[in-house]
């Protein structure tokens, strides 16, 4: 397989990550409705904006889709039959070298993903060498015997520094 091929597959299967825990999510949110819901002391607002603004957190257009998912596994069919786990995680970097990133997401979750020459790097110049601790970013990572190799780390930090240099509101898309 061309390396262009391998790297359009991954791109297809962190889409599917993506869709997948998506719609996982909201089939999980609709069966697990409360018969009797607890009254709460702040009724929410639907058409009320979030204090977090628009695209950011759980909503329709939260940083990962529909229910702004912060980290979740599946399993997927790969072309030859056999089966795949796929992993993906939103947070902040705790730490970050040449070989591994790690990634704390606001629930307290964390996880170590190897960085191989594959893993594709939305960020700076020098790749995964421009990732800062602290940078948020979402991962997307293949899953075998608990060992996840990430597939794509993409940070928003970046993104939205060079955006801003560039003169875009929220970064380049």
């Amino acid at each position: 397989m061309k390396l262009s091929e391998k790297k359009w597959r991954l791109i297809g299967t962190a889409a599917a990550v993506a869709v997948t825990t998506t719609a996982g999510g909201v089939a999980w949110a609709a069966n697990s409705a409360d018969p009797t819901p607890s009254p709460s002391a702040s009724p929410s607002t639907p058409n009320q904006p979030r204090p977090d603004g628009p695209g950011k957190g759980p909503g329709l257009r939260g940083e990962f889709g529909l229910g702004g998912a912060l980290h979740g596994e599946f399993v997927v069919k790969k072309d030859d039959g056999t089966y795949q786990t796929v992993a993906s995680q939103r947070g902040s970097v705790i730490a970050v070298s040449k070989d591994s990133i790690t990634v704390k997401s606001e629930d307290g979750y964390s996880r170590t993903y190897a960085v191989t020459a594959e893993t594709l790097v939305n960020s700076a110049r020098d790749g995964i060498g421009s990732i800062k601790t602290g940078s948020n970013v979402m991962v997307s990572a293949v899953v075998a015997n608990n060992n996840a190799t990430a597939t794509s780390v993409s940070d928003s930090t970046a993104r939205d520094a060079a955006g801003q240099k560039w003169g875009f509101k929220h970064g380049p898309r």
